[in-house]
């Protein structure tokens, strides 16, 4: 028997925190389905991009635990943004066709850079930039904040999600170029009414 959406996304949701408590796995994962029927993309756009980082995820843990713990990814109906720092050429190319290797992904977008450890890398910078540009969309009447992901590497702000219009990505984009600090805005949204998002 096929999992309605919400139990899908919830199952996979308690899968990933099995290590963290049985009250707080399920009051999580059901926090979180409550939360993907709200988002543009829907329960089971969220529920199937899930499953997706899950498999990323996996992949890189057995190939390369520095991968797993550098390498960044966000993902938005199969769109997977990859962003991070990472010490060689070879584990930038590695993460990227492993993740193209997963089921269901349907674009990648490598933004991850190659730095060795003698570089400067300021991430509470990158931390506190991060959380004033979600804080700016929170309080944003105009910005269904919740279509959004948003990403920091070393001062350069990468934006991934469903816009409801170029108004609204006007203001998102805006308010990250707002932020001090803020080297640069790259944005992979979409519009909702982009008919790639359906395989147009």
């Amino acid at each position: 028997m096929r999992l309605r959406p919400a139990l899908t996304l919830a199952a996979l949701l308690a899968a990933s925190t099995a290590l963290s408590g049985c009250v707080g796995m399920v009051i999580g994962a059901g926090a979180t389905a409550g939360v993907a029927a709200s988002e543009e993309r829907g329960i089971e756009g969220a529920a199937e991009d899930a499953k997706i980082r899950a498999e990323i995820n996996e992949a890189w843990f057995r190939k390369n635990v520095d991968m797993f713990s550098k390498v960044t990814l966000a993902i938005s109906e199969g769109r997977v943004l990859l962003t991070g720092l990472v010490p060689t050429e070879q584990v930038r190319e590695d993460a990227v066709n492993l993740t193209w290797q997963v089921a269901g992904v349907r674009e990648v977008y490598n933004e991850i850079l190659v730095q060795d450890s003698s570089g400067f890398i300021d991430g509470a910078r990158d931390v506190r930039i991060q959380q004033e540009i979600k804080s700016r969309m929170l309080f944003d009447k105009e910005i269904s904040n919740i279509n959004y992901t948003v990403d920091v590497t070393n001062g350069t702000v990468y934006l991934l999600g469903i816009a409801q219009s170029d108004t609204e990505l006007n203001r998102v984009i805006g308010h990250a170029r707002e932020v001090s600090a803020v080297k640069n805005v790259i944005s992979y949204v979409r519009l909702k009414t982009d008919p790639r998002r359906h395989g147009g």
